[in-house]
């Protein structure tokens, strides 16, 4: 569209994406996203990062950008996001957890996209033949024990999945709770499980010198180490796992698969 000067403005046409959460200096979304759009030849979207310091900046944002078609969502408001949404999808309202919002018309349907990264590539670390998981599956995925790190949304997603494939798992907290462990119960459990999920910020880029509370020394080649952190590419928690012999693996891989399948959910669903 031209204006008063003959000039081409691009700006109503454009679609606009983004991330919001506190802090966001960790995120390689916008990146991500960036480089999809550069890759696949899309000239009339950006992404951009929204860093909210209360969720009740949420009308404010959308009333600021008007051309907001899809948000993910990040720590620490996957759940209280869901307030503000007109509809949310059976899976994400099972979980309790959402971080994919699609914006039509001016309304918000929430999705939960981390579920299937997470899914997606678990099951493919645990089919990784070097990993040796044949030693601790009596079946494809069969008889584990996990800890599961944190109780926030995205550990709601990880428990949702685990659920879905069978496999008993305990929540761990820095309190205990009715459905939760503290750390420092870990220990006594060691022989029960031997996969560990770390589902909260700690090691977080630029905190990369904290690491959830569990008894390295007592990790061996028969551990799993999984961390849903992907910026540091290896956190202190995988370097003392591997350190000690276990099996390790970041978030990147989670984080590409949620946002390709956020991408199909902005323009399908």
């Amino acid at each position: 569209m031209a204006n008063g000067k003959g000039e081409v403005s691009y700006k109503r046409s454009m679609k606009n994406f983004g991330l919001i959460g506190f802090p966001l200096s960790h995120s390689f979304s916008k990146k991500y996203f960036e480089k999809k759009f550069q890759r696949e030849n899309i000239a009339d979207c950006s992404y951009d990062l929204f860093e909210l310091k209360s969720i009740e900046e949420v009308p404010d944002l959308l009333q600021a950008k008007p051309n907001l078609i899809g948000l993910n969502v990040t720590v620490p408001f996957k759940e209280s996001v869901m307030k503000y949404l007109d509809d949310i999808s059976a899976e994400a309202k099972e979980i309790g957890a959402v971080n994919c919002i699609k914006i039509v018309n001016g309304k918000l349907k929430g999705y939960n996209t981390d579920a299937f990264g997470f899914e997606t590539s678990f099951i493919e670390f645990m089919n990784d033949k070097s990993n040796n998981t044949e030693t601790v599956f009596k079946s494809p995925l069969g008889d584990l024990g996990v800890f599961v790190l944190g109780s926030g949304g995205s550990s709601k997603a990880v428990c949702y999945i685990l659920k879905k494939l069978n496999l008993p798992f305990m929540k761990v907290s820095r309190h205990k709770k009715s459905d939760c462990i503290c750390y420092e119960e870990i220990s006594l459990l060691m022989k029960e499980t031997n996969f560990f999920i770390n589902t909260t910020p700690l090691g977080m880029f630029p905190n990369e010198n904290d690491c959830p509370k569990i008894p390295y020394d007592k990790l061996s080649d028969m551990d799993f180490l999984f961390d849903l952190i992907y910026n540091p590419t290896e956190t202190l928690f995988l370097q003392r796992g591997k350190q000690a012999g276990a099996k390790t693996q970041n978030g990147l891989q989670m984080l590409q698969l949620q946002g390709d399948k956020s991408w199909e959910i902005w323009y399908n669903a």
